[in-house]
């Protein structure tokens, strides 16, 4: 049995869409809100934040409509299909709305701007869970881990054609004002160059009858264990669990709060143009992708808990080294190219060991069940640290990003010395798979 690459790599176009509009949305909105329509920064992360509440509700509420979902087209691409077009069409509206409002402002297009921006998010929320379930759909499970590695360097590299795109196109800052309609224009085009993709190649009916078929010619493949699932767990190990998600949180307070602000604090802070800060946030991208599969060979050696913690404390001492830059030069450097390729580094070595640390103490029966728990509590991380860092950023000055964010990834790895489960116990998966390992 052997994946096939060739269609896991066309069905990842949905999710390259995705991730690319992503990028662009964390990157250029808080921008926009802070320095085009004048919002506070604490208002602009509670506005940013949204996105994730958003999440907390439409992934599984529309995940579940597609499961039911009886269209010719399959379960998953009619909301891929609508959710996109939808999608792409309030994107123009809002460098429209941006540039309407530099030359004329008016309180009615602050408005327009933010309930767009609403409906935009939900529009994204609608086929994000059918985009991502087809690839299970379509993959038999043994290999689904293979596949997801691919799916997940599709969604990264739609992430960096945005940050490429925005080096090349914004190459020059000062005080005139730049419209972000062509970035808009391109990016909306991606999107639409994906849908088409997988709208024309990726034929879910046939591939999910196919599947189907599959599964009935091997049930060996499709047997759940069976196990107790109403036991709970043994103290010491919902000890190390619950230690665990603390430092799942910690690390994503500081990691997100960074990338949601860090166009911003550039700009406000260095000097640096967008395509300066899309540089560092590119390099960054490119560093862990460069370290997802040493980082799994890492572990294998040295164990999931050390190699977090080697992460942690790389991390947070580049945001303090970041910090360090801050208080002696108002400038860009290429120094902060060098920092932002160890933050990349850094996130590897975290990212691609935590979630097998919390799947492995649980049973087999219950992986969905301690999978919810992880993007419970890391979703949650970044729901608050928009808000938490704006608010300081606007009320005690914008040198307290990298301080705030250094603090509380070194508070993970304080907590992660209190975990005593979850490493060592399972294979760490190398090659393409480590890259199955990646948070979305």
């Amino acid at each position: 049995m052997k994946l096939n690459n060739k269609r896991t790599v066309l069905i990842g176009f949905a999710f390259l869409s995705i991730c690319a509009f992503w990028q662009m949305y964390d990157n250029l909105v808080p921008k926009i809100l802070t320095e085009t329509f004048g919002i506070g920064e604490s208002v602009s992360g509670m506005i940013m934040a949204s996105d994730n509440v958003l999440a907390l509700f439409l992934l599984p509420l529309f995940g579940g409509l597609s499961d039911k979902c009886t269209s010719k087209l399959g379960r998953r691409r009619p909301f891929i299909l609508r959710g996109t077009i939808a999608a792409v069409v309030l994107m123009m509206a809002l460098p429209i709305l941006t540039d309407s409002f530099h030359a004329a402002p008016a309180t009615w297009k602050t408005a327009a701007f933010v309930v767009t921006l609403g409906v935009l998010l939900v529009a994204m929320g609608t086929y994000r869970s059918p985009a991502v379930a087809l690839m299970p759909d379509v993959t038999p499970k043994p290999l689904r881990s293979k596949a997801n590695a691919i799916i997940n360097l599709m969604g990264a590299i739609g992430g960096i054609l945005y940050l490429i795109i925005t080096t090349f196109l914004y190459r020059t800052g000062g005080d005139v004002y730049v419209s972000y309609l062509p970035l808009f224009i391109i990016v909306g085009a991606i999107m639409l160059l994906a849908l088409f993709i997988v709208m024309k190649f990726v034929d879910e009916p046939k591939l999910a009858e196919e599947q189907r078929q599959y599964e009935l010619a091997h049930p060996e493949d499709n047997l759940m264990e069976v196990t107790e699932t109403g036991e709970a767990l043994p103290a010491d190990v919902k000890r190390s669990l619950s230690f665990l998600l603390v430092s799942i949180a910690l690390w994503f307070i500081g990691y997100n709060g960074v990338t949601t602000w860090f166009s911003v604090y550039a700009s406000e802070s260095w000097n640096m143009t967008l395509g300066q800060a899309n540089t560092c946030l590119t390099i960054a991208t490119a560093g862990a992708i460069v370290t997802y599969i040493p980082s799994g060979t890492l572990a294998s050696k040295f164990g999931r808990k050390k190699t977090i913690r080697l992460g942690t404390v790389l991390l947070s001492g580049s945001f303090f080294a970041a910090f360090g830059y801050t208080m002696i030069s108002d400038q860009f450097s290429m120094i902060l190219y060098v920092l932002f390729v160890l933050v990349g580094i850094a996130w590897a070595l975290i990212n691609v060991n935590s979630l097998p640390m919390v799947v492995e103490m649980c049973k087999g029966s219950e992986v969905g069940k301690f999978t919810g728990l992880y993007y419970t509590f890391s979703m949650s991380a970044q729901i608050a640290t928009p808000i938490v860092a704006g608010w300081l950023l606007e009320n005690v000055g914008y040198k307290t990003l990298f301080p705030y964010a250094a603090i509380f990834v070194f508070g993970s790895f304080i907590t992660m010395s209190f975990v005593r489960h979850g490493d060592n116990k399972v294979e760490v998966k190398k090659g393409l798979e480590a890259f199955g390992e990646m948070d979305d």
